[in-house]
């Protein structure tokens, strides 16, 4: 074997430190992958929040929007006239109504009766908002829900009282990780009377005129879009029904 075929091999030294540079790209490499799948993580986190947060708002609006006047005849009062009402219930945390728009179905499918009902959040940190639907099929689906027109000591009147909401596997979660969340009521201005935002609706000769809906995110973050209150008016004033009566 000549000289030059032996000095042609590689020394330990240079596998070495051939291995060792291999070594720190690898390293670098793999620096860089981690680096870039967490910021990829947290856009797509940020993507995901930002959307939860338009389609809340978009779904609330077009259910608001959807809203539809119609009656019930209360279960509990059926043989009697009192139990036609104007099917709606307003309160702070909780809303019944009819819309033509339904998360599961879009705008495609028939009228929902819609239960709107604000609840304690996961391990009772914070508030959620959730909502039920149910094919409306007339008077006595909706009726269903209510207990009957009865005295409330608070206001001293005659109001539709109703069965408290209940909250199952069914239900959609519109909202979450919220610090506060309620219901206002627009009613109708009549001149020179200003308009009046009501947290609960006790009028049983119309139906409100705007419904709004206040929502407090828990943990604000200016780098997430932020819930804000949808007011969305109620433009049907009048039972498809009753075409000619004006309420």
């Amino acid at each position: 074997m000549t000289r030059r075929a032996r000095d042609s091999g590689l020394t330990l030294i240079e596998l070495l430190i051939a291995v060792t540079l291999v070594s720190l790209i690898s390293a670098g490499l793999l620096t860089a992958m981690r680096v870039g799948l967490s910021a990829m993580n947290k856009v797509n986190s940020h993507l995901l929040a930002n959307r939860k947060a338009i389609g809340a708002e978009r779904i609330l609006e077009q259910q608001i929007a959807g809203f539809m006047p119609v009656m019930a005849t209360c279960m509990a009062m059926q043989n009697r006239t009192a139990g036609d009402i104007k099917f709606f219930q307003g309160e702070p945390q909780s809303m019944r109504f009819v819309s033509t728009y339904s998360i599961q179905e879009a705008s495609r499918g028939g009228p929902q009766i819609l239960e709107f009902q604000v609840i304690p959040g996961e391990n009772g940190v914070g508030v959620r908002l959730v909502v039920n639907e149910f094919p409306y099929t007339g008077p006595l689906a909706a009726g269903f829900t209510c207990l009957g027109v009865m005295p409330d000591p608070a206001v001293n009147m005659n109001v539709p009282r109703f069965r408290p909401i209940a909250i199952g596997p069914s239900s959609f979660v519109l909202a979450d990780k919220l610090a506060a969340c309620q219901f206002l009521y627009r009613q109708k201005p009549d001149p020179p009377r200003p308009e009046r935002w009501l947290p609960r609706w006790l009028i049983q000769s119309e139906w409100p005129s705007a419904i709004r809906v206040e929502m407090l995110p828990l943990n604000p973050d200016p780098s997430h879009l932020q819930l804000l209150p949808v007011t969305v008016p109620v433009r049907a004033t009048k039972d498809p029904l009753y075409a000619y009566t004006e309420f």
